[in-house]
């Protein structure tokens, strides 16, 4: 490496009025730039007194005035008045004809920081998409994010709100099992992250926050955007720490992770500004030893238990939860064997496709009467994964076998006959090669219950208000043209409701804000899961206006990354669960109605294909276009509010 200074052209000869300063930059220098009785002078950018801009100050009687105290420089050498010591360092200036050149020293290398040593420590354990915001208090760690992007090691979505991030990294989570990452600065930027990571938290998706904070002297201080972030987060994170300047930075990380993964919960990591670029020596950690095998299999006793009374059952069904979501192949095909009907919760929906002959659809609030009638003419329950949500509403009154890997889930709310606390998947393969005989094929009764049901959609289509588009059409439309294998992200609210009656799945994957039911959960998550599959798989995300109007403007973060990401508005101009919440409480409807933009005029400001639909003619057409189109689009449908 060189020592020798360079010149380097930094001005016009008539960009600065005399009297004046500027900012440049070189590299990665950033220099006040002065014009003073016809002399030019460069001076470090940062005030020696607490870093503030030079280049934003003043020429003031012969002074060189710092924007933010008020101290004094020399406009063209830096040096403080009589009596001070403190000058910011100052450069040769030379004025040649075509501008205003400063000899430079060779940039100092950066050296390898704490925060690299995180990163790569992160990004060990899998995290390959991080979403969030950069910020004053988040430099360091942005940096090294910088470079790990640039390494090929992860890729980084800037976000509009840090809201949207977390539930980006919520939905990531959701889809895959694997771990994506939110970033914020401190304070306010923090804080917007919790209601993603309370939904992550009540669902039980793995999620890494990292937040950025004040220097550790002015923490507890009253400093601005200092907040004790320790406390804040303390309830939602099942791990949390602050990193200190000597701690074991890649130990702290391997321990957010694996907390992450492990416990299918929130890790928090705090970071002080200082100590994200504090030097270090450090190698980075990663899961190799650090987890073992989590393919558990129940008690032999209780799993014989449970085995013997499936085989005493006339009519066994299987409840599905979204615990079971990455498990669903040994469970099928144990249904299969035995040709036991499936039906699922809310938030399992699509983990076994509507087409299949044993598939029975949505149990619950959200269901179909498929699955409620085979409940109810059913002599024993196995339920998988799921958390007994009084949405769905599992029966309590037959008998029931629970399988969880959670201990804290068998029996939450009620007893049951047997509990079975293991791995779900290897437990369904344990029972398939128990349990031989099948019972009597349902396949017929399925596809009859199935026929009523269809009936009853055909004869729903045809309500018409003058109101705009019904559901049943809605989703009936959107089940004809959704990719088999897209990735739907569903929002909350009667668009919600409606989706889970109507829409009938293949091989999509369903995700949702389940247990928190957070609106505006629907398009911040289908970038997230945009991020998870790329172009590999369609991404949707149904929502009613007042989700989209949440996080509308993540529509330029579609745009700026290319996300091949289609929303499908269902706009009412009111937030008609909450009306029809009010009726039922027999309540006056109040405050619920909504004053929108037309919805696709705003995607197209904002680069996105946008489709308005009032009549139901073309509904069919524009959600072909939307879908078929190799970008981000919005159709926005003019839906009735009260047609369900």
């Amino acid at each position: 490496m060189t020592n020798a200074t360079s010149w380097h052209r930094v001005a016009g000869l008539d960009d600065i009025p005399s009297g004046r300063v500027t900012t440049v930059t070189v590299g990665t220098r950033v220099l006040a730039l002065t014009h003073f009785e016809g002399e030019y002078g460069a001076l470090d950018n940062r005030c020696p007194h607490q870093g503030g801009p030079l280049g934003e100050g003043s020429i003031e009687r012969g002074w060189l005035r710092c924007p933010w105290h008020g101290y004094d420089y020399n406009p063209l050498d830096g040096s403080p008045p009589e009596g001070f010591d403190d000058a910011p360092t100052a450069y040769p200036t030379d004025v040649r004809e075509d501008g205003v050149y400063v000899e430079l020293p060779p940039e100092s290398e950066r050296g390898r920081t704490v925060g690299d040593v995180m990163i790569e420590t992160m990004t060990n354990w899998g995290v390959r998409a991080v979403f969030g915001m950069v910020g004053h208090s988040n430099l360091g760690i942005a940096d090294s994010l910088r470079l790990a992007e640039e390494r090929g090691d992860l890729r980084y979505f800037g976000i509009r709100h840090e809201g949207a991030a977390a539930f980006a990294a919520t939905a990531y989570g959701k889809l895959t099992g694997g771990l994506a990452a939110c970033f914020a600065i401190a304070g306010p930027g923090s804080t917007n992250l919790l209601t993603g990571l309370y939904d992550a938290k009540k669902d039980r998706a793995p999620v890494l926050a990292l937040s950025g904070q004040v220097p550790s002297r002015n923490v507890g201080r009253g400093a601005f955007q200092d907040l004790d972030l320790a406390s804040a987060f303390a309830d939602v994170a099942r791990y949390g720490a602050v990193v200190h300047a000597d701690g074991d930075h890649a130990e702290l990380m391997t321990l957010a992770c694996k907390t992450a993964i492990v416990e299918r919960d929130v890790a928090h990591l705090i970071f002080p500004d200082e100590v994200q670029v504090r030097r270090s020596d450090e190698k980075p950690s990663g899961p190799e030893g650090r987890v073992g095998a989590r393919d558990i299999r129940p008690p032999e006793g209780e799993f014989a238990r449970a085995c013997s009374l499936l085989r005493s059952a006339k009519s066994p069904v299987f409840v599905v939860g979204a615990g079971a979501r990455h498990d669903m192949g040994p469970i099928i095909a144990l249904a299969e064997q035995l040709n036991i009907p499936v039906m699922t919760t809310f938030k399992a929906k699509g983990q076994i496709s509507d087409r299949h002959r044993l598939g029975c659809g949505v149990l619950g609030r959200s269901g179909t009467p498929i699955a409620s009638w085979f409940m109810n003419e059913s002599d024993l329950m196995v339920v998988w994964g799921a958390s007994f949500s009084h949405h769905t509403g599992i029966s309590e009154h037959k008998p029931l076998i629970q399988v969880d890997r959670d201990p804290m889930a068998i029996g939450r709310f009620h007893s049951i006959e047997i509990g079975l606390i293991g791995d779900v998947a290897t437990t369904a393969q344990a029972m398939a090669a128990s349990i031989s005989d099948p019972f009597a094929d349902p396949t017929e009764r399925v596809a009859e219950r199935w026929e009523l049901w269809r009936a009853e959609k055909a004869s729903r289509r045809q309500d018409d208000r003058g109101a705009g588009i019904n559901s049943a059409l809605i989703f009936e439309e959107l089940t004809a043209t959704a990719p088999d294998d897209a990735v739907i992200c569903v929002d909350v609210g009667n668009n919600t409701y409606s989706f889970g009656r109507y829409f009938e799945t293949s091989n999509q994957s369903i995700l949702m804000s389940g247990y928190l039911g957070s609106i505006g959960f629907a398009l911040p998550a289908a970038m997230g899961a945009w991020a998870a599959v790329g172009d590999t798989r369609k991404v949707l995300a149904v929502c009613g206006d007042g989700g989209l109007a949440q996080y509308a403007m993540e529509l330029t973060t579609l745009v700026q990354y290319e996300m091949d990401v289609t929303v499908i508005l269902l706009s009412n101009s009111e937030l008609g669960k909450i009306s029809k919440e009010q009726r039922a409480a027999q309540h006056p409807v109040w405050k619920t109605r909504l004053v929108n933009p037309d919805f696709a005029d705003v995607a197209r400001l904002c680069g996105a294909m946008g489709t308005r639909v009032i009549h139901r003619a073309d509904l069919a057409t524009a959600l072909e276009s939307a879908i078929a189109h190799p970008g981000p689009a919005l159709v926005d449908v003019d839906a009735d509010v009260v047609l369900i």
